[in-house]
């Protein structure tokens, strides 16, 4: 693992590079930064960003989008990829929400993941944006920069969300996450990375 020093060197750059970061899926509320966090597995934030505002302007409750078939939000999110898949998590998972929640979203991980296409990282990602609660949210992306520079050496997104977890603050967590997302698209990108171009890889 790498020293304490560099650790708040990469906290003190991410923070002046990046001291608000916003929030990159276009969202009104919790469910509807649910929805968008669901469709953006596999598919580019900005791609999302363009196909939710007529997927919303169609249903943005889950009262109204049980009231939607399948097949129609299939056919408004189908840019996205993995459209039936995601269509079919989408209304089941509003129905429950309907039915067991009266129309919210649970702020607790149980219940978020126990909703269908709702996996550990998605509901991380709604804990910390819409419940503004501890989380650490760990795609690709993050599990890529961790291990470029020294946080984890977890062979997964789990390990290294723990790893990350350990070597920064709680109260950190939810800038960090954004933070590293927007550095490793502008700086440390996966492919044709130049380490020594990289304000924080140089500094290994």
């Amino acid at each position: 693992m790498v020293s304490r020093n560099f650790i708040k060197k990469i906290k003190k750059l991410l923070n002046t590079l990046y001291p608000e970061p916003p929030i990159p899926l276009k969202h009104h509320d919790s469910y509807t930064l649910l929805i968008a966090v669901l469709l953006s597995a596999q598919c580019t934030d900005a791609r999302v960003n363009k196909v939710t505002p007529p997927l919303f302007a169609l249903a943005n409750t889950p009262q109204k989008m049980i009231k939607l078939s399948i097949p129609q939000i299939e056919e408004t999110i189908r840019s996205c990829g993995l459209s039936q898949r995601k269509a079919k998590a989408i209304w089941e998972l509003s129905k429950i929400l309907v039915e067991k929640y009266q129309g919210k979203v649970p702020d607790d991980f149980e219940g978020l993941e126990s909703l269908p296409g709702v996996g550990h990282k998605t509901a991380s990602v709604v804990m910390t944006q819409a419940f503004h609660k501890a989380a650490f949210p760990v795609d690709t992306h993050i599990h890529r920069l961790a291990k470029r520079w020294g946080l984890s050496s977890g062979k997964n997104v789990k390990e290294t969300e723990k790893d990350l977890k350990a070597a920064f603050p709680k109260k950190d967590w939810n800038r960090l996450h954004l933070q590293m997302i927007y550095f490793g698209r502008e700086y440390c990108q996966a492919r044709k990375h130049d380490p020594a171009a990289c304000p924080i890889c140089s500094m290994i």
